[in-house]
C-alpha cells in the first residue's frame, strides 16, 4: 500500500510543516459528496506504457472517454471490461482510464493491465490533482468529455447509461441522461477534506522558496524564461498559467521519467511542491504574512552561467532574413590557444535565442573547409546548444582535448521568426590549469537512423536505431533530438545474454526544451552490448505543431522535416591520457547497420529496407546475401557503399 503524505495545522500542505501518515481506510471515510465540473482544464499524465496522454491534443475526436481504475477491483474490472467493448464499437471517440489509488504504484497498474488485458492506456494519476479536479469519487466512474473545450457531457457509470450517452453524442444530439447516478469502491482523496487548510499555506514561507529554488533561474532579468519572478504581484499575476503549467507537466522543463535512470541538476519539482503550488493557486493564491522573500534579492542571470570563460570564441554573425527557409551554416573561429589545454567545460551561448536552433562545435586542425565540408575535418566534439540547453561539463578526472591553433567549427541551425534579425553567437570554453592533464578521455558519438520515414496521419509512429559497442565503455549523458513531430524518446541497453536495461524515458519530447541528461553514476555497457534509441512522432492533426500531417515525412535538417539523433559522451574504459584506445571510428562503421536493424537481430531482411534505399538495395540483396541466409550481416553490408541521406 502506498502511503501518503498530508500536510498538518494552519498551512495545510506546506513543505515546512509536519506531515503524518494517512491509511487508505481512513482516507475512504471522506464524504462521498463531489462537485461535478462543468468544465475541466486540460492536464498531462505518464500512462501505463510510459507514454505522456494529454487532453488537449485529441482535437480529431467526437468525445473522450475518462473511467475511473482501480487494480484489482471487482468493479472496475468490470467497468473496463465494458469500456474495451465500446472503444471497438466507437472508433469516433477516444477512451482512457485514470488511475488515482493511492494504493497503485504505475508498476503495479502495467501488471494489471497487463494481466487483464486492457488495451485502454490507464493514467498514472500519482498526485491525485486530475481526480480532484475531475470529482471522481468510485472505482469505474465515467467522464465524457467534449474534446476542445473540455466541457463535461456525461457522468455516471458505464454500461447501458454511457452508450446512450455516445450514441447521443455521435448522432450530434443533446445527451440525454448526462448525470446518471452511480456507485462503487470510494476511491480516496485526503487533500479534499484540507481545502480550507489551502488558504493557509504561507507564501513567504513556502511558496516563494520553491519558486526561488525551482523556477528563477529562468525567471528572472535576463533569463529565459517571459517574465521574472520578482515580487508576489508577478506570481500572483501569472498564477492561473503557473496551475496550467504544473498540471501538464510543461514546467519546469524537466523531462525524464523518474521511475527510468537518476540524472544531475535535476530541475523538476517533488510531488509535494507541485500539490502545494496547485492548492495555493486553487484557494486564490493568497499573499498571507511575512516579507516577500523574491522581492528581498534582486535576481539577474549571469553572463556566463558557469563564470568567467578561460577563452571566448565569437561565431561569425549571420543575418536572420525574416522568412523563408535557410540551410545551416557552417562558421568558423580561429583557435588563439598557442599550446593544446584540457577542455572540462564549455558553453554555447545563442545570440538571438528566437532564431538559433541549434548550435554544434567542433575542433578543425589546420585550414577549414567551406560549408557542410567543414564538419568532416572535426576530431572532437564540445558540447552542443539546442533550445533551452545548458552547458557541457565532464567529470572531474576527464576532459577533451583542444589542440593549439586550428580552427574550432560549428552547425548553426537558424529558423527565421518573422522579422529580420542579427545572430552573434559566442563559446566559452573552460580549461583545466595549466599543467593539469586528466586522467581519462571523454568521448562523443551519434546514434542516428537517417532512413526514417513517417506515414501521413499517423499517430506514434515508431523508428529505432542502435549502436553496438565493441569493447566495454561507461556512458556519461545522453541528448535526445527530434523535430516538429517528435513526440516520446527513449534509450535502452540491450545486454550480450538479451536482458534490456532502460536508461532515460522521456514520456513527452518537448521541442523547445531540449538538454542533454548527465547519468548521476556512469552507466557501464559491456562489449558487445547494444544501445537502442526508440522515438515515437505524431504526423497527425492531433500535433498542434505539425506543418503537414498529410503528407509523408524524411530525414532532414530543417525543423518542418525529421530527425532521429541521440548524442552521448562516454568513455573506454581501457582507455587513458598517453594510452589512447579509441574504437569509436570502428564503432561509427556500423552504425548503417543500425538504422536499418529494425528487429535487432544483427541482420538487415529485405523487409527492412524502405524508402530512399529500396531501389539501392533491393535489386542487389541476393548479391549483398553472400550466405543465402536472408539476411544482410555486418561484413556483407561493408559491401553495399549505403549512401549517408542527410549526415
Amino acid at each position: 500500500m502506498r502511503s501518503w503524505l498530508l500536510a498538518t495545522g494552519a498551512l495545510g500542505l506546506a513543505v515546512s510543516s509536519a506531515f503524518i501518515l494517512v491509511d487508505r481506510a481512513a482516507a475512504e471515510r471522506e464524504p462521498m459528496s463531489v462537485e461535478i465540473p462543468a468544465r475541466v482544464d486540460d492536464f498531462r499524465l505518464v500512462d501505463h506504457t510510459g507514454f505522456a496522454q494529454s487532453l488537449r491534443r485529441l482535437t480529431d475526436v467526437k468525445a473522450i472517454v475518462l473511467m475511473a481504475q482501480v487494480n484489482g477491483d471487482a468493479g472496475s474490472r468490470a467497468a473496463a471490461a465494458s469500456l474495451e467493448a465500446l472503444r471497438k464499437q466507437h472508433p469516433s471517440v477516444e477512451f482512457l482510464m485514470l488511475n488515482s489509488s493511492l494504493a497503485d504504484e504505475r508498476p503495479a497498474i502495467a501488471d494489471e493491465a497487463a494481466a487483464q488485458g486492457y488495451t485502454i492506456p490507464i493514467m498514472d494519476d500519482d498526485l491525485q490533482l486530475a481526480g480532484e479536479q475531475l470529482g471522481v469519487t468510485y472505482a469505474g466512474e465515467v467522464f465524457v468529455l467534449e474534446p476542445r473545450l473540455l466541457r463535461v457531457l456525461y457522468h455516471g457509470p458505464t454500461g447501458a447509461p454511457l452508450a446512450a450517452a455516445l450514441a447521443d453524442i455521435e448522432a450530434g444530439r443533446p445527451v440525454a441522461g448526462a448525470d446518471v447516478a452511480g456507485n462503487g469502491t470510494p476511491i480516496a482523496f485526503p487533500q479534499r477534506v484540507q481545502r480550507a487548510e489551502h488558504a493557509k499555506i504561507s507564501y513567504a514561507k513556502d511558496i516563494a522558496p520553491v519558486l526561488e529554488a525551482k523556477c528563477v533561474v529562468c525567471h528572472q532579468e535576463g533569463g529565459i524564461g517571459p517574465f521574472a519572478m520578482s515580487e508576489y504581484a508577478i506570481v500572483k499575476q501569472f498564477a492561473p498559467m503557473i496551475r496550467e503549467s504544473l498540471r501538464t507537466d510543461t514546467m519546469p522543463p524537466w523531462h525524464p521519467d523518474p521511475l527510468v535512470g537518476k540524472f544531475k541538476h535535476d530541475a523538476s519539482l517533488t510531488g509535494d511542491q507541485v500539490r502545494m503550488l496547485v492548492h495555493w493557486i486553487e484557494a486564490g493564491a493568497p499573499r498571507g504574512e511575512g516579507a516577500d522573500p523574491l522581492a528581498a534579492v534582486k535576481h539577474a542571470a549571469p553572463e556566463w552561467p558557469l563564470g568567467k570563460p578561460d577563452l571566448v570564441l565569437d561565431i561569425p554573425s549571420f543575418a536572420l532574413p525574416p522568412s523563408g527557409e535557410i540551410q545551416y551554416q557552417y562558421p568558423t573561429a580561429a583557435n588563439t590557444l598557442g599550446e593544446g589545454r584540457w577542455v572540462k567545460a564549455a558553453t554555447l551561448m545563442p545570440g538571438d535565442r528566437r532564431g538559433v536552433h541549434h548550435i554544434l562545435a567542433g575542433y578543425i586542425p589546420g585550414v577549414p573547409l567551406a560549408g557542410p565540408a567543414s564538419a568532416s575535418q572535426w576530431e572532437a566534439n564540445y558540447g552542443e546548444y539546442a533550445v533551452g540547453g545548458e552547458s557541457f561539463q565532464v567529470p572531474q578526472g576527464m576532459g577533451i582535448y583542444l589542440p593549439a591553433g586550428g580552427h574550432m567549427g560549428f552547425q548553426m541551425h537558424y529558423t527565421p521568426y518573422g522579422k529580420e534579425a542579427v545572430d552573434s553567437s559566442k563559446m566559452a570554453l573552460y580549461f583545466y590549469p595549466e599543467g593539469e592533464t586528466p586522467e581519462r578521455i571523454m568521448r562523443h558519438t551519434v546514434i542516428a537512423d537517417n532512413f526514417i520515414e513517417l506515414p501521413p496521419n499517423t499517430d506514434k509512429h515508431k523508428e529505432i536505431a542502435y549502436l553496438t559497442f565493441p569493447k566495454e565503455a561507461k556512458l556519461y549523458s545522453v541528448f535526445l533530438h527530434t523535430h516538429y513531430r517528435g513526440q516520446a524518446g527513449r534509450l535502452d541497453m540491450i545486454l550480450p545474454d538479451g536482458t534490456k536495461q532502460e536508461l532515460i524515458n522521456l514520456p513527452r519530447y518537448d521541442f523547445n526544451w531540449q538538454r542533454t541528461y548527465d547519468f548521476v553514476e556512469p552507466v557501464v555497457v559491456p562489449a558487445g552490448a547494444k544501445l537502442v534509441a526508440t522515438y515515437l512522432y505524431d504526423n497527425s492533426v492531433r500535433n498542434a505543431s505539425n506543418p503537414a500531417p498529410d503528407e509523408k515525412v524524411i530525414w532532414g535538417d530543417q525543423s518542418w522535416e525529421e530527425m532521429h539523433y541521440t548524442s552521448i559522451y562516454y568513455e573506454w574504459t581501457d582507455e587513458k591520457v598517453g594510452a589512447e584506445a579509441d574504437a569509436t571510428k570502428q564503432m561509427r562503421a556500423m552504425r548503417v547497420m543500425g538504422m536499418l536493424d529494425d528487429n535487432i537481430d544483427d541482420r538487415i531482411q529485405i523487409a527492412e529496407i524502405r524508402g530512399r534505399l529500396t531501389p539501392l538495395l533491393k535489386p542487389r540483396f541476393a548479391e549483398l546475401d553472400k550466405d543465402g541466409d536472408g539476411g544482410i550481416d555486418a561484413e556483407e553490408i561493408k559491401a553495399a557503399n549505403i549512401p549517408m541521406f542527410g549526415r
